[in-house]
This record gives C-alpha cells, structure tokens and sequence, in this order.
C-alpha cells in the first residue's frame, strides 16, 4: 500500500491484537468444555425438566437438542479459533473476531436459566464457568473490538498514513 491509503498501527494495535488472541484462546477452550463436557443428555434433561416438559419429553427432546448444542459449539469454537490468528494482524481474522463475539455475547441473554440450573446442578460452579467466561468475556471483548472500530475506522486500531508533502 502506499500514499495516503497505507494503514499504519497505533499504540493500541498490538495490544488490541493480543488481548483478541488470548481472550480467543481461552474461550476456544471454553467452549470445548462447555461443548463437549457440559453439554451432556442428564444436563440437558434436567433443563428440560426445569423448564416444564415431563420426564418422557425430556428423554426424548435431549438428543436433538444435544446435538444442535454442539453444532453450534463447533462453530463458535472455529470462530475463537481463528480468533487466536489476531496475532498475525489480518484485517479479516478482524472481521471473524468481532463477529464471533457479538454472536456469542448474545449467549448471556438467550441461554435459559434453567441450562445454567441444570449444568451447575450436575457439575457445580465448573459446569457454569464455561459459559459464564465465554459468553460474558465475548461481551467485554466484542465491545472493545466495536469501540476501536469506532474510533480509528479501520480494523486492528490502525490510522491512516499522512499524505507525503
């Protein structure tokens, strides 16, 4: 790049991409938790029960919806994934990371209280930790990746080269 088009970093670049990566990483490995530890049938049947559904239609529901759980959670452990590449500076593991965790920020309201009932019932605090630092932390993170973009106008917290005189 070149000219006045040429994107150089800011203070907050470099620290902008270490906390995505790191807070990447440990929600990838959150996620792999919560996905394939406590996503579980008797977790799931308990929330179902929780919830209002008969033990029948509780054993019969868990399945599928255990099965949709981790779909999901592959996904967003994919996305966290590539989260961790923020170290490499790409404009589009950028794109990824916001994405990411916007989306799963949006866990801290729609995940029923009667999942997180459930988990801490079968596997107390270690059963709502997961998603309480994945869900929560993709809040914080989401924002911060939001208000830079914000502020600077360009992915990574990068500023736009002075024009040469």
């Amino acid at each position: 790049m070149g000219g006045s088009g040429a994107l150089v970093p800011s203070r907050w670049t470099r620290p902008l991409q270490l906390v995505t990566a790191w807070c990447s990483l440990v929600f990838a490995i959150g996620t792999a938790v919560q996905t394939f530890v406590v996503i579980d049938l008797p977790m799931l049947e308990l929330a179902q029960r929780l919830a209002g559904a008969s033990r029948p239609e509780a054993a019969q529901a868990a399945p599928g919806l255990r099965d949709t759980l981790r779909a999901v959670g592959i996904v967003y452990l994919a996305g966290n994934a590539v989260g961790v590449l923020a170290v490499r500076g790409y404009a589009w593991v950028y794109w990824v990371a916001l994405v990411v965790n916007l989306t799963q920020a949006t866990g801290v309201v729609l995940v029923p209280t009667e999942v997180l009932r459930a988990s801490a019932a079968e596997l107390g605090v270690a059963g709502v930790l997961p998603t309480l630092v994945t869900d929560g932390g993709a809040v914080l993170l989401g924002l911060a990746l939001l208000g830079f973009l914000l502020r600077f106008r360009t992915p990574w917290a990068r500023r736009r080269a002075a024009a040469p005189a």
